[in-house]
């Protein structure tokens, strides 16, 4: 008797869902909870930042992900592993040294997160037909994006309940942490039971993949036409953004008298975590909508103002430390100011990514992007502990030009299939 293909409702939502929910807790929520628990702006920024390593240097084990195994075995056992992962940082967080120790499970989980990543995004182009793929493709963003607002926004305002209902910050964070083990647990077995199993992923079909010259996918890469000004342009576009991201939630935590605005746990995952990130959903798609009516080259300037003039409120709260009904709006806005920026840059790394080796291109492009994210994030607290709130956020101002100059250095046609009807 034939089977009836499973369809892709039931499993590209958790699919993709599963693939935001270790991500936005290593590198987003990771700084709250770390914050919380006592630990130096300095030292939250240094060590979380190295957890963007991983996703830096994915490309360099992806053919392993081709090569060994299916990705539908590989995407079993790296959410039971997760899972573990993040069971185990739930649980440290009540010893005294729960810091390195954590750390160390954030890392091997952020190692686990971009190999989840890989094998589905690989079991994506194998389980679905072109069309399905097309058709999917925004579901599978839609749900990212979910579980993102779920880990920053939804866990961290529990966490924040917790911990004024049992005035136990690190047992709030083990009892917000061990819910979201437990729901990684249910996807396993869920997965387990109605991920398919095409016959593409098989592994008489892994054996074809051997053959890859891995070697001459990277040098293709490097030699591009500009591929210096390619590479500053990725590192510089998002260098202000950068430096900010890990420094906005703990500067919305610090106490007044330290420069912060003094906001409550709750406070962070409702304003930050989730109405900022409805806020960069809904720039997003705008920016997508804009680009596709008038083409990458008129838009992407426009953009990148879009992603950095917005900075300046957080000047402006460092100076004016405004009442909570206006953090609202300005998180928000500068929010919506870097989802509409930041298609520009999704578009154009999609647009250098042309010909036989585009996937492998686009993964060593998104590679150099998380470095750009990584490095300015090692230093952020350093700097922010040396200058105080104000210049720091000034400081962020400035840095945005380095990425709007670079811009204008970057070959970019008039016309480009990607970008216009």
């Amino acid at each position: 008797m034939k089977h009836q293909p499973t369809s892709p409702w039931k499993f590209i939502p958790t699919l993709y869902f599963t693939s935001g929910i270790p991500y936005v807790i290593i590198n987003t929520v990771s700084v709250i909870f770390y914050k919380k628990l006592g630990i130096d702006n300095a030292e939250i920024t240094l060590w979380t930042s190295f957890l963007y390593l991983p996703w830096v240097i994915k490309m360099f084990w992806g053919p392993i992900v081709d090569i060994y195994f299916t990705k539908r075995q590989w995407i079993i056992y790296t959410q039971l592993t997760m899972f573990a992962c993040l069971g185990l940082v739930a649980f440290c967080l009540q010893l005294p040294n729960f810091f390195f120790i954590s750390l160390a499970a954030l890392t091997i989980g952020a190692f686990i997160s971009a190999t989840y990543d890989i094998a589905t995004d690989g079991f994506y182009l194998l389980a679905l037909s072109p069309e399905q793929q097309a058709f999917f493709v925004g579901i599978r963003s839609l749900f990212y994006r979910l579980a993102v607002i779920f880990g920053s926004g939804i866990l961290v305002f529990i966490a924040g309940q917790l911990e004024v209902s049992l005035n136990n910050i690190p047992l709030a964070w083990t009892l917000a942490l061990s819910f979201c083990a437990l729901i990684l647990a249910i996807i396993f077995i869920f997965h387990r039971l109605v991920l398919p199993a095409p016959e593409s992923d098989s592994q008489r079909q892994l054996e074809a993949t051997k053959k890859i010259d891995f070697w001459t996918i990277i040098s293709s890469y490097f030699a591009q036409d500009k591929i210096i000004n390619i590479i500053a342009f990725i590192l510089l576009y998002r260098l202000g953004e950068a430096m900010l991201v890990k420094m906005a939630s703990l500067f919305l935590l610090d106490k007044r008298e330290l420069g912060g605005l003094g906001l409550s746990t709750s406070d962070v995952g409702l304003i930050y975590g989730t109405l900022g990130v409805i806020s960069l959903i809904f720039g997003g798609i705008l920016g997508g909508l804009v680009i596709a009516k008038y083409g990458l080259k008129k838009c992407l300037l426009p953009m990148a103002l879009a992603l950095n003039l917005p900075d300046i409120f957080y000047v402006y709260m460092a100076y004016s430390k405004p009442t909570l009904i206006l953090v609202y709006p300005l998180v928000s806005l500068e929010q919506f100011g870097y989802g509409f920026g930041f298609t520009a840059f999704s578009v154009y790394l999609m647009y250098i990514c042309q010909g036989e080796y585009k996937t492998s291109h686009f993964a060593i492009s998104t590679g150099i992007m998380a470095l750009g994210m990584m490095l300015p994030g090692l230093i952020s607290g350093y700097l922010q502990k040396a200058l105080g709130y104000p210049l720091f956020f000034i400081l962020v101002c400035l840095l945005t030009i380095p990425g709007m100059i670079a811009l204008f250095f970057i070959p970019l046609k008039e016309e480009s299939k990607l970008t216009k009807n």
